[in-house]
């Protein structure tokens, strides 16, 4: 049994899918003006586990996650570069992509840019206007709030709380302060034709209508960081409720941020780590495991110190998955498959529950990442034991293998050539022969060749 902390309901809940044996995602992605820092790509990683682990459980899953490729950031970004709005989404769009491939993300099942969606947009506004949820002044298109009883309902705030403390840029063309656009008259930047009048739309229109779209009602899980919960994630279920009567998803889940020596990181302010680069540095693996040693819903505090340590704890895992890969490789007892969740031996599957009760307890990576060393002591205890069976380590092997597929951490080994096998158990032969002058012959010829073991 699966168990989500909803932030729609504010509790821990056993996973029900709307159909069985499939999970419907969603997950807002990033408005492509610049490059991703590592906060934006918490998300990216923590979300691209969950979809993993659902998949490792035999669910079919579609995962969608979003382009925002227009927006003020855009135009912006293109006249201070002297370019098209298009040239700026499209350059960010590869760069972004490349991250993801990088972070070695699987790929989404579909990426929705805004401008693809542009038709669709300008009719799910025109329902709302003929709902009477939006109203049109001077070309510009407004959602009335007050038309929602349960506005504000994710992020727990009323209307009357949003009124006194919120700070919100006032407009005379609203009737109230807190009534957020759906379509902006504009002048400046690129824009569509619409009922009325050429314009472009708001920021949190596009995600409900992509939903719409691709999966033609609600959806299982809908996804993105802590921020967005107010505005945008209650701006969209604001819209659904208008025209669909209903708040798009069964469970939405929210990943914490991640701060810079403790102050919370800006594009705009300048204070940030760009994530290609540090990805560049530390390498998938570690990053990954940075990422996921802190539960997803707790603030990660970046520093240098927790860098380090996924340096050492990757180093760790990764010589017991070479040891044993190799191993089995020089015996011919390799068993090559991406993921595995039953085993014959009782001691292997107590380790694989332990990992799957712990990701199935709101998806608590850390409590897996235990479960995984576990595992690796286990290891490095039995491939130095001569009658350790062969079929308990190709068990533990998978069972490794398995649960680093599901945290999206691969280990990169390069498979012997035949000659590199042959040297591998003339190696071992002599050794067992006590033959130490040929080993040692045989240990520099192993150390020339690069061969790791």
């Amino acid at each position: 049994m699966i168990k989500i902390y909803n932030s729609l309901t504010n509790k821990v809940e056993e996973f029900k899918p709307i159909k069985e044996n499939e999970v419907s995602m969603y997950v807002c992605g990033p408005t492509v003006y610049n490059r991703l820092h590592i906060g934006n790509s918490r998300p990216v990683i923590f979300f691209d586990v969950v979809a993993r682990f659902f998949k490792f459980l035999g669910y079919k899953v579609t995962y969608v996650s979003n382009f925002t490729d227009i927006d003020d950031k855009i135009i912006k970004k293109a006249i201070e570069t002297n370019t098209t709005e298009v040239e700026v989404a499209e350059k960010y769009i590869k760069v972004i992509l490349e991250l993801y491939k990088n972070l070695n993300c699987l790929p989404h099942d579909y990426n929705p840019r805004v401008t693809e969606n542009m038709e669709e947009i300008i009719a799910f506004i025109e329902q709302m206007v003929e709902n009477g949820g939006a109203y049109v002044v001077d070309g510009d298109v407004y959602f009335d709030v007050c038309k929602i009883q349960e506005y504000g309902i994710l992020s727990g705030q009323s209307i009357d709380n949003l009124l006194n403390g919120v700070r919100i840029e006032n407009s005379d063309k609203k009737r109230n302060p807190i009534d957020f656009t759906l379509w902006k008259k504009t002048d400046v930047g690129v824009k569509w034709p619409s009922p009325w009048g050429d314009g472009r739309p708001g920021w949190h229109t596009e995600c409900v209508v992509m939903i719409n779209n691709i999966f033609q009602g609600m959806i299982d899980i809908h996804g993105g960081g802590f921020d967005l919960k107010f505005p945008h994630h209650d701006n969209e279920i604001a819209q659904s409720l208008c025209v669909s009567n209903h708040k798009i998803a069964n469970y939405w889940m929210h990943n914490g941020r991640v701060d810079l020596a403790g102050t919370k990181m800006s594009k705009s302010l300048g204070n940030v780590i760009w994530a290609d680069e540090l990805v560049s540095e530390l390498g998938s693996q570690v990053y990954r495991l940075m990422m996921l040693n802190v539960p997803y819903r707790q603030l990660i505090n970046y520093q240098e110190s927790l860098a380090e340590q996924s340096k050492t704890d990757y180093e760790k895992i990764r010589k017991t998955y070479v040891s044993l890969y190799r191993k089995l490789e020089i015996d011919d007892n390799l068993i090559m498959k991406d993921y595995c969740l039953n085993y014959k031996n009782d001691e292997v599957n107590g380790l694989v529950n332990e990992f799957v009760e712990s990701m199935s307890c709101d998806f608590n990576t850390p409590n897996a990442i235990t479960a995984i060393f576990k595992t690796t002591k286990m290891i490095n205890t039995l491939i130095r034991n001569s009658n350790t069976p062969v079929s308990l380590l190709q068990e533990l092997f998978l069972a490794l293998k398995s649960m680093l597929w599901v945290l999206g951490i691969d280990v990169d080994i390069k498979p012997l050539s035949l000659n590199d096998i042959i040297l591998v158990k003339s190696w071992n032969e002599a050794k067992k022969a006590k033959d130490f002058a040929k080993a040692d012959l045989l240990r520099q010829q192993i150390i020339e060749r690069n061969i790791e073991l």
